[in-house]
């Protein structure tokens, strides 16, 4: 395992590889005690590389090396040394085979790194750095090959052989074995490559390109899910049909596959034709998964489905171009969803993960750019910012250039640079030369971290009929970045009149009458925007569509709030001026315990409720409050307990005074008779579900006889899952320990369901304190080799129950500085994904920022510290 000390790695010191592999052949044969691989590269010198280099050095980590052949001619000792980390030949020539032969235990990889085992199937995971895992090899995504695998294994055990690329051999060996050969056609990295051994259920099915080819899709899971794969299927092709229509992509190969495995540390991974998923990112049924895993599935799906062409036929030149791949995917995943469900709702949901959590990461010690400049270990820099901040990158871009444009400007990348390792500068240059729009301040984006502010003002003059709005741009210091350059935003708004109407904007010196929704480019710290003719004085909507990821200063007055959310025509901003409203009496409220909830929140609730030809997605997105970690992001030196109960207070005196009006809510939202996961069922029982909790908040008896009939006679998952989450969270204890323990009894055979039974326990913030969390973790269905059993106990707890996990005696950082200080041992990067809760004690008021640095401070100490969690520790407690 990698646990020597940390050595930072900088972007700017990037040279290209000194050697290039043209072939891969790989022969693994596997055992259960462990697996031979026998590697035979194609190995010559890069005419690109800036100086002569000797020897070759090649990556490797906790490999038992067996033989090393030069061309042919066994090494002896002193012609080569294993370094553990590195295996060097000292001299080689220009252009050479390599044939290299290792041992490695698969069942005993408890890292999920390379190859290993899950649920007795043979399984890899090689991004970012996994490859080298399995066999030496210049283990970068720069180097890139053509690859041919042969797998070897029992054929009763392991009758299902796969690899990338297409089946060209396969028979039968002695001893009851059995081998598939596969060959994939177009060269790819390393951290690409897949295999996967097991006893396997085949889901087998077809689709017609539009070009008219027609490709193989398989799906592959354990015989218990066999039912459980419709949707994915279909979601596979809803994305093939959709990336052709989109973007003129036309799937490749003639084989896609898909893999589904219980232990994962990610949610999928794209290799090049065989896609390896986490169980709860592929397995769906209506009994037994909600409309949450439901969507969450089809854009995992189509993801993954992307990267054949966004990731793969064009790959990142290195790891600090990620959001090469990654951003611009999540950007393509974001518009099919869109396009598949209720584009408003997505755009709030993407929307809510930003302001919630990446512009907490900006704030935060791990700050990074976009392109980060460098890193310690990448697995930590598969961030929020690389992802979700990436994507919206690539989407102020579309914003700019327009659909058409954009569009000429992918097909240039792609074209351009189909089957090379290339760079963010490379995306953006091929987005300029196909628009003729100059992009250079644009690339700030990508160099500069944090979240930058846009301040507002704004007068009126009556007289002249001119509104002025001025707009002031400021980017935060981040670690190693100070005195920001002004970024290029592309600033969306509109202006309503006193009826709610969009009035047509006109700025001054503009002689035609301009749209109702103007996209402005803020280029420098200061500007003044003058709109004629409008003749009276408007309310702003600012931002529309969230047209660029920044925060917004204005202040609206909370009659300009109401208004907004009743009139205006952007259904993002009608949520938003509902947030606002909301965050602003919860701030009210907050360390005044004789203050009373505005009426204009419960009044506005009231309406929303009772508006049945408003768009019902919508609607209920609106009545969500804002959360307890948005409001916490928005706070300095925040308070934890006086946020959670000036929230609580909030809640309360919505479901009390609409108590009727919810029940009557419940009532209307009756199921459908057949489960569907279209925009209007899916508002229905998130309104139906949503109406249930807020009563059983209140401990409404009646309500209380509702979601136990509910929870008995549900024929969904979204609707068992809802009732039980609400009787967990009343105060009706008797009812909440039957139903977790009927659920349980009912489902315990399905490890994706137990994992929601976990995460609903640990999430809540009436019955999950530590001490119900610790016993969710003695539990015969909890297992710490299962990384979505961790992340379901103890990253819920962390992560949504803030109040049990803020508790101001420092018990819940300890525990959690105890679990991580555990999991470093056998899985460093789920150990250092935990780390993030503790991160930002700074945020905090003292009597939480101390107990966090103490907890930090007490898994520094932890002797051998995995480089995963070194980095993100020694980073948080800096000075």
């Amino acid at each position: 395992m990698r646990t020597s000390q940390p050595k930072t790695i900088y972007l700017s010191e990037y040279r290209v590889p000194d050697f290039l592999v043209d072939h891969v052949d790989l022969r693994f044969e596997l055992f259960e005690d462990g697996a031979r691989v026998h590697s035979t590269l194609s190995i010559r010198r890069n005419p690109e590389a800036t100086g002569p280099a000797e020897q070759l050095e090649l990556n490797g980590d906790s490999l038992t090396l067996e033989s090393v052949h030069l061309d042919g001619r066994e090494l002896q000792a002193g012609q080569f040394e294993d370094r553990g980390e590195l295996l060097v030949v000292p001299s080689v020539p220009d252009a050479f085979e390599l044939q290299v032969v290792t041992w490695i235990e698969p069942q005993n990889n408890t890292r999920l790194e390379g190859l290993y085992k899950s649920s007795g199937m043979f399984c890899t995971q090689c991004e970012a750095e996994g490859f080298r895992c399995i066999t030496f090899f210049p283990d970068r995504p720069d180097v890139m090959a053509r690859y041919r695998t042969r797998i070897e294994a029992d054929k009763a055990s392991y009758p299902i052989l796969l690899s990338n690329g297409n089946d060209v051999e396969r028979g039968d060996l002695e001893g009851g074995r059995h081998f598939v050969t596969w060959e994939d056609p177009f060269p790819k990295p390393s951290y690409l490559f897949a295999l996967v051994a097991g006893d396997l259920v085949e889901k087998k099915d077809r689709f017609t390109t539009l070009f008219g080819r027609d490709i193989d899709l398989r799906i592959y899971v354990e015989p218990r899910n066999a039912t459980k794969t419709g949707h994915a299927m279909d979601s596979l092709k809803r994305a093939m049909r959709w990336d052709e229509e989109v973007y003129g992509r036309e799937y490749d190969l003639d084989i896609f596959m898909i893999v589904a495995v219980d232990d994962f540390n990610m949610g999928a991974m794209e290799n090049k034709g065989l896609n390896i998923f986490n169980s709860s990112c592929v397995l769906a049924s209506p009994e037994s998964e909600t409309d949450m895993a439901f969507q969450r599935i089809e854009a995992i799906v189509a993801h993954e489905y992307f990267h054949n062409w966004s990731g793969n036929r064009v790959t990142c030149r290195d790891w600090f171009q990620l959001s090469l791949k990654e951003g611009f995917t999540v950007f393509r995943d974001s518009r099919f969803s869109a396009d598949m469900g209720s584009p408003t709702v997505k755009r709030i949901e993407d929307a809510t993960l930003l302001r919630t959590a990446q512009f907490a990461e900006d704030a935060g010690p791990m700050a990074h750019p976009v392109r980060p400049a460098s890193y310690m270990e990448i697995s930590n820099f598969y961030t929020l910012t690389i992802y979700e901040k990436g994507a919206e990158v690539v989407r102020m871009i579309h914003t700019l250039l327009g659909p058409e444009l954009f569009r000429k400007g992918s097909d240039l990348y792609f074209e351009r640079h189909d089957g090379q390792a290339v760079t963010t500068d490379d995306f953006v240059k091929a987005m300029e030369d196909a628009s003729g729009r100059d992009l250079g301040q644009f690339r700030l984006w990508y160099e500069q971290a944090g979240t930058p502010v846009l301040a507002v003002e704004d007068d009126y003059d009556e007289a002249g009929q001119v509104y002025r709005l001025t707009v002031r741009q400021s980017i935060p210091d981040t670690p190693g970045q100070t005195d920001k350059k002004p970024q290029h935003i592309p600033f969306a708004l509109g202006l309503l009149d006193q009826d709610g109407n969009d009035i047509p904007l006109t700025l001054s010196g503009e002689s035609e009458q301009g749209d109702t929704t103007r996209v402005l480019e803020l280029t420098d710290e200061e500007h003044v925007f003058e709109f004629t003719g409008i003749d009276s004085r408007p309310v702003p909507s600012l931002l529309r569509d969230f047209s660029a990821p920044v925060r917004v200063n204005y202040s609206w007055s909370r009659d300009q709030l109401m208004f907004l959310m009743s009139h205006d025509s952007d259904g993002f901003n009608r949520w938003d001026a509902g947030q606002r409203l909301a965050v602003d009496v919860i701030r009210e409220l907050s360390g005044h315990a004789d203050t009373s909830v505005d009426d204009r929140l419960i009044e506005a609730s009231r309406t929303l409720l009772n508006d049945r030809d408003a768009d019902q997605a919508l609607v209920a997105k609106m009545l969500q409050l804002p959360s307890e970690a948005y409001l916490i992001e928005l706070s300095d030196g925040a308070d934890v307990q006086i946020i959670h109960h000036a929230r609580e207070r909030v809640l309360k005196a919505l479901a009390t005074a609409l108590r009727d009006d919810l029940l009557a809510c419940y009532r209307r939202q009756q199921p459908a008779e057949h489960y569907q996961v279209t925009p209007e069922d899916v508002a229905s029982r998130s309104l139906r579900n949503m109406a249930l909790a807020w009563l059983l908040h209140i401990g409404d008896e009646q309500a209380r006889d509702l979601a136990l009939e509910q929870f008995h006679s549900a024929t969904n998952m979204t609707d068992q899952s809802g009732a039980l989450r609400a009787l967990v969270n009343s105060p009706f204890g008797d009812e909440r320990s039957r139903a977790l323990d009927a659920f349980y009894q009912q489902w315990h055979q399905d490890p994706q369901v137990v994992e929601q039974w976990f995460s609903i326990q640990a999430g809540s913030p009436v019955s999950g304190d530590l001490a119900a969390v610790r016993r969710l973790l003695e539990h015969e269905a909890f297992d710490w080799k299962n990384p979505n059993k961790i992340r379901c106990v103890v990253g819920a707890f962390a992560g949504q129950n803030l109040a049990h996990f803020h508790e101001q005696d420092g018990s819940g950082y300890q525990f959690l500085a105890d679990t991580i200080r555990r999991l470093d041992d056998s899985n460093p990067q789920i150990a250092a994904r935990l780390c993030a809760p503790l991160t930002r004690w700074r945020k905090f008021a003292h009597v939480y920022s101390e107990g966090m640095r103490k907890a930090l401070e007490s898994v520094r100490e932890k002797d051998g510290l995995s480089r995963d969690v070194y980095e993100i520790v020694h980073k948080s407690l800096a000075d």
